[in-house]
């Protein structure tokens, strides 16, 4: 009986129930609450399932050295884990947005491309900010790409800068905040419908909200063809840096636009994207155990990414509304459309799109809020590859 007992208590000390912390519950329903979200309204629900479903792995409790957390070498997970802490993922999810992005709107009319970029100025307040809580330069640049609504770009330059690896020139480590800025940046992405339409609606008057956009011109296959080239060569020439992010999402394009490649732009598009979101998705989530996540660092980055991501919104509303002052007539653009010049693809575009029926049931934004919508993906990895040609 002694031993029969004695038995049953080391096998309660193996349990998750001998192990679990208030960290560890209170994770677990962060994930579920990220599932709840993704199913109930809709919210990315193709990121926000994935994370949460690899919240609640990452933070089953477990008895260190069995090889079974995402940060314990050799253990499968920490395997999987490989493609964020090197970047591989973000490069690929880049190739397959590529593979499905219409250029159309954008070449249609390039002006609208400075919404995107004026939309990438949450990022540089976000950096201000977290130099000013006590980041270290290249942590509070890795913080600061959350301002970009974009969460590969926001994974591939927290592999880079904030990995906990590098030696900063005092001889202190970085900070490992992969997993925290990764999930701060997928979470404001799925929360697009909830924070822009308030801030629209409070800087836009309805009046502006009801402007026409005259429909943008046609645009051949041609056009169609060599954007992907010389966007390529102008942008990386700009940000080399950017390389492994834009260079895919171009090379994405071209393989869509071509006209002789779609099997392997549906490739891309579909089955490669599909594959490499659900395996970013898990392990940021895992990434997120409750011993490693819940810290002050955390807090503060989710608190300078809800206010980065409402900047960036902001700036590409009034930038919109300082362009309307030099354009006369039909020129004219509707301010709306400012919002969708950060990263979150095509969410920020539909959010403009919705609003503009509000004030006006046949007023069709869509596909001019495309157009700022993509150039944002392009102006928040040129400006990691500035930060990354910086501080690294």
């Amino acid at each position: 009986m002694t031993n029969a007992f004695h038995g049953i208590q080391e096998f309660y000390n193996y349990t998750g129930f001998a192990n679990a912390t208030l960290g560890h519950i209170l994770m677990i329903l962060i994930g579920i609450i990220f599932i709840y979200l993704g199913i109930k309204f809709d919210y990315e629900p193709l990121l926000l399932i994935p994370i949460g479903a690899g919240v609640i792995i990452g933070n089953i409790p477990f008895v260190a050295g069995n090889q079974t957390g995402i940060y314990e070498t050799g253990s499968v997970l920490n395997y999987l884990y490989f493609g964020v802490v090197k970047g591989v993922y973000p490069p690929l999810i880049f190739l397959g947005i590529g593979a499905m992005t219409d250029f159309s709107s954008l070449i249609a009319n390039p002006k609208l491309m400075l919404l995107g970029a004026a939309a990438q100025i949450g990022v540089f307040a976000t950096f201000l900010g977290a130099l000013y809580l006590g980041f270290a330069l290249p942590e509070a640049g890795a913080i600061g790409i959350i301002g970009g609504a974009d969460g590969p770009t926001a994974i591939f330059l927290s592999s880079k800068l904030a990995n906990g690896i590098n030696i900063l020139p005092d001889g202190t480590t970085v900070k490992n905040l992969i997993g925290p800025i990764a999930i701060a940046a997928y979470s404001y992405m799925a929360l697009v419908p909830v924070i822009q339409p308030p801030i629209m609606r409070l800087l836009i008057s309805k009046e502006d909200r009801k402007i026409r956009m005259k429909p943008p011109r046609a645009v051949t296959q041609k056009e169609k063809m060599i954007f992907p080239v010389v966007a390529l060569l102008l942008t990386t020439f700009i940000s080399p840096s950017a390389l492994p992010l834009l260079g895919m999402l171009f090379f994405g394009n071209l393989l869509k636009e071509s006209g002789r490649t779609e099997r392997l732009a549906d490739t891309a598009r579909t089955k490669l994207i599909d594959i490499v979101t659900i395996l970013l998705g898990v392990t940021v989530g895992a990434s997120t155990q409750a011993d490693i996540f819940i810290t002050k660092d955390s807090m503060m980055i989710f608190g300078l990414g809800a206010i980065s991501f409402v900047i960036a919104t902001m700036g590409g509303l009034l930038f919109a509304k300082l362009m309307n002052l030099f354009l006369k007539g039909d020129n004219r653009i509707n301010p709306l459309i400012g919002a969708s010049g950060v990263s979150a693809v095509p969410d920020s575009a539909r959010v403009v799109h919705a609003e503009g029926l509000k004030a006006d049931p046949n007023n069709y934004l869509l596909m001019h809020a495309m157009a700022p919508n993509v150039s944002g993906v392009i102006g928040s990895a040129i400006a990691a590859g500035i930060l990354l040609s910086f501080l690294a």
